[in-house]
This record gives C-alpha cells, structure tokens and sequence, in this order.
C-alpha cells in the first residue's frame, strides 16, 4: 500500500485540527462555566434547559403580578383601616352631639368636627396609587370616584369593576376593592325599605324592620304610615303613592309586625295619633351620606331633643354600623387576599429552586472533570503535533 506525502499531511491536519477544536471546545467551557453553550453540545439536555428557562421565565412575571398586587391591596387595606378609625370617632361623635344637655351653639361644633372627618373620608376614598390612578375607581382609575353633587349628595363616579392579576397558572386575584362596594352599597338595615320620619311626629318610636317577604305579592311603591284616633283607639292606615288606602289595622300594637302587598314592618316604641312616615324601596345605604346626614341634622336648631331627632338618630347610628361592617368585610377581603398571595409568593420561590436545581444538573460545568479532560486533549495534541513534526521532516532523500 502506498501512502502519499499529501496523505499523510492531509491526516495529520485533520488529527490536529480536531484536537485543536475539542481544546478549544472545553476552554470555551471553562470560561463560561456552562457545560452547554449550543444546542449542539447536548441536543437533549438543550430541550429539558429551554423548558426549564420558559418555566423559570413565567415565575418570574407571577411574581411580578404578585409585587404589583401586593402593594396595592396593601395600600387598600391601610386605607380602609384608617376608614374603620375615622368611622369608629364619627359614630362616637355623633352620640356625643344627642345628649340632651347641649347647646345648640356646642352641636354646631361637633358638626364641624364631623364635616373634618367627612372630608378625610373623601380624601381616602379618593386615593391614588403611585401612578396616580384611583385605587377606589373601579376600572375608571383616571378620574375622582367620589365628589358632592350641586345638591350636597356624594355620587360615585367609578364603576364596580375589579382588575384581576393572574399570580400562578389558573389563579387570578383582585388587585383593587371597587369604592361603590365600601362606600356606596352597604346593606340597608332594615331590609328593603328605608323610613323617612316627619316634623310632625310626637311620639317616640322607631322602625326596626321593613322588608319584603313574598316577593310574588310585592307592589314597588312609596307607601305613607298614619295613626289615627278611632274613638280612642289607634289605628293605622298605609296609603301608596297615590293616597290610596291599601291596609287598614285596627288597634295597632306596635309589638306585632304589619304585613301588606308582601311587605312586612316591625315597630318599636309608642306612636300617638297624629304622627306620620313614608317609606320607600332602597337596598343599601351609603356610609358617606350617612355622615353627610347627620352633619347636616346636627346643624338644623329644630330636629335636635324631637320626637323625630330621636328616630332619625336611631336611623343613622344603624346605617353606620352597616357601614362600618361593610368597610370591615372589604378590608378583610383585601388582608385574606394579602396572605393568599404570601403563600402563592412562597410556592413560586420553591418552584424557582427547584427549577434553578435542575438547570444546574443540566447546563453546569463540573470543573474538575472538564481540566480533566482538557489536560488529556492537551496531552494528545501535544504528542500528534510532535510525531506530525518527525514524520513531516522524513525524505527519501535520507536514504539515498
């Protein structure tokens, strides 16, 4: 067999250049610390690290969701807890103003005191975030939800809309608590109705309950409550809104519920003939008009030490405790969110480092099995180049 001079340097090449690539193959190793640095050092350990990349990559914005929630709801439920505080001073103030022994002069400042109070209220519930968004809004961040009409009324402005962050794969939570349900929307405490009682009224007594039973029977309306003298018995008659008489009770014992067009009232106290009530369909109460009213019952000389001041004042004080039950189940949704999300929080630390630990097994440099490997490349190209350099220098002139 005849081996050619072109051969044998043609081989020989080939021995130094693959040696020379694996050489530098490792140093590329050694200095990234990476065992894989293109698909093609390990096709199938490429794969598991992509998956494991995108994995660690979807974490990562989970847990940027989670920052972006937990400061808001954070700043909710800080805000909502000085709502409760300012609530909590307002209500005790509002009692403080019904003592008998006061002068007209003396509940003129605690009204003032109270109108204070009502305005940090509307500072809070008109916060904004750090981008200067409205957190109580809704999903009309760009504008202020709460503002007094040209009737003195507080009208919302926002919507019921809740932006939901999703933190893990198939979990979504709210970020924000919608202000029409902490402010606006609390339930009315005495069903479905709300009473409206008259100057005219003498006797002292209240309305605990108005609400609807049968809902078949149920006619929407503004209904009035007459007593009237019957040869010295009380009666009681219920007009619609048309003064139609649409009930009739004989000798009425306030301890015993009226019952009419699916509509059940329950009384407490004593009425006279003579006094009077409308009544007409409201659901909720609002905690922010609550205050407003009674600022502004505080300020009128004639409804303090009356018949009717002390109805109404019953009235406001249970609207107030709806509203401070109301404010304390959204600030208790914003604190259950909170831990919801610390747990989530934990669990996505616990995936990354699991997901790190595998990525590590795969793409990692074990170094010393790598200069290992380099000292031996080195050995062999160093022993390919000399025995290239000795049968490179051989001519058949030598033997000549």
């Amino acid at each position: 067999m005849r081996i050619s001079t072109a051969q044998m340097f043609h081989q020989n090449t080939l021995s130094l250049s693959k040696g020379q690539s694996s050489t530098n193959k490792i140093l590329e190793q050694l200095a990234s610390g990476k065992r894989l640095n293109t698909a093609g050092d390990d096709p199938v350990a490429a794969i598991g690290v992509d998956n494991l990349k995108q994995k660690n990559a979807l974490v990562d914005q989970f847990v940027k969701n989670i920052d972006y929630a937990q400061k808001h709801l954070g700043l909710s439920e800080s805000k909502l807890g000085s709502t409760e505080t300012i609530m909590s001073s307002m209500r005790e103030q509002l009692q403080r103003a019904a003592n008998g022994s006061l002068s007209q002069s003396e509940r003129q400042m605690i009204a003032d005191e109270m109108k204070d109070s009502l305005e940090e209220l509307m500072s809070i519930a008109n916060t904004k975030d750090e981008s200067g968004n409205y957190i109580f809004a809704g999903n009309k961040t760009n504008n202020p939800p709460f503002a007094f009409d040209n009737n003195g009324q507080i009208i919302y402005s926002g919507d019921s809309g809740e932006r939901q962050s999703i933190v893990a794969s198939g979990v979504t939570i709210g970020t924000n608590v919608p202000g029409d349900t902490v402010f606006m929307n609390a339930p009315n405490p005495l069903g479905d109705y709300g009473v409206n009682y008259l100057p005219s009224q003498q006797g002292d007594f209240v309305v605990d309950k108005a609400a609807i039973f049968d809902s078949a029977a149920h006619v929407e309306d503004t209904y009035t409550f007459k007593f009237v003298d019957n040869a010295g018995v009380l009666d009681l008659q219920i007009e619609d809104s048309g003064g139609t008489v649409v009930s009739t009770v004989a000798n009425f014992d306030p301890s015993n519920p009226v019952s009419f067009n699916g509509i059940e009232v329950q009384l407490s106290g004593q009425p006279v003939a003579g006094d009077s009530f409308t009544m007409e369909p409201q659901e909720t109460v609002s905690i922010l008009d609550t205050f407003n009213e009674a600022i502004a019952m505080l300020e009128d000389p004639t409804i303090p030490n009356t018949s009717q001041g002390n109805s109404k004042l019953a009235q406001l004080l249970n609207n107030i405790d709806s509203g401070q039950n109301q404010v304390s189940t959204a600030r208790s949704i914003a604190g259950n969110s909170l831990k919801s999300l610390e747990s989530i929080s934990t669990n996505h630390a616990e995936e990354k480092i699991v997901n790190d630990s595998a990525l590590s097994m795969l793409e990692d440099l074990d170094y010393a099995a790598a200069i290992t490997e380099f000292e031996k490349q080195q050995l062999a190209l160093n022993a390919v180049s000399s025995v290239f350099g000795k049968v490179g220098s051989i001519s058949l002139f030598d033997y000549i």
